[in-house]
């Protein structure tokens, strides 16, 4: 794993930085809006919720990920950072174009949702009993198997799992929301809480929604690529055997239609 800064990347049209940036910043804005939205009219329906979160990230990855990776999390980002997958700045800009974005999100529903429907717009917070341990215990997990989830669809010695991650991702927020949004709220997006408790100016146990879902992040991402990554070699070698043998079946197969058809003739 080799890491960088990557200054170079702020010059180099090439690198196509600043179209990511945008793409991030576009990519959180439509998961905040339509699932904090769907959060001010849930009525307490866990089901709603959770599948607002995943159907937005499932869209969104689709829409934007071959510009920017689709992180459009910092636990994401901070994984990637720690894989050595992006450089620092690019790291750095990531995190700060998905804030912006979240926070203009959040802005726009505080504009055009009456004051008497917004219920916090989506805001996470502890429920009553869960201690601040629990609560970044929770948020951990959340940030692991999400971060996981991440790496083994985007493993580049299993291409076949690209067609499928978007969906992959989308359906393991939706997991991580039916599981945990009762006690968290299922942030597992330290910006989507940032957007949220900004706009609403509520910041109680904030740090938690930080530190949580970026550690975790950080582990899945460090065990991932140090003992879960599927072997090139391996996975190469299988492909070439598995031709060869198929090739050897359909030579048998034209070897014994040849025999048969001789045999007739005869």
């Amino acid at each position: 794993m080799g890491y960088k800064l990557g200054a170079d990347e702020l010059s180099d049209k090439s690198s196509g930085l600043w179209r990511a940036l945008l793409a991030e910043f576009v990519g959180i804005f439509i998961l905040n809006f339509f699932s904090c939205a769907a959060c001010t009219h849930a009525d307490g329906d866990k089901t709603l919720i959770s599948l607002a979160f995943g159907l937005s990230v499932f869209m969104v990855v689709m829409s934007i990920g071959h510009i920017s990776g689709g992180h459009i999390n910092p636990a994401v980002t901070a994984g990637m950072l720690a894989a050595g997958k992006v450089s620092l700045i690019r790291a750095i800009l990531y995190v700060g174009a998905q804030c912006a974005g979240a926070v203009t999100a959040t802005t726009a529903l505080d504009v055009l949702i009456p004051k008497t429907f917004q219920h916090g717009l989506g805001n996470t917070g502890l429920k009553a009993g869960v201690t601040e341990l629990q609560g970044l215990g929770f948020e951990f997990f959340l940030g692991f198997v999400l971060v996981l989830c991440v790496f083994g669809v985007c493993d580049e010695n299993k291409p076949d799992s690209r067609f499928v991650a978007p969906l992959a991702i989308g359906l393991t927020v939706t997991l991580g929301h039916l599981g945990i949004v009762e006690y968290t709220g299922s942030s597992m997006n330290p910006a989507r809480s940032f957007g949220t408790a900004l706009v609403t100016e509520s910041w109680n146990n904030h740090w938690i929604y930080w530190a949580g879902p970026t550690l975790g992040g950080i582990t899945a991402a460090l065990l991932y690529c140090q003992l879960f990554k599927a072997p090139a070699s391996n996975c190469a070698s299988e492909r070439y055997r598995t031709a060869a043998d198929d090739k050897e079946v359909m030579l048998n197969l034209m070897k014994h239609a040849a025999l048969e058809e001789s045999v007739i003739t005869t």
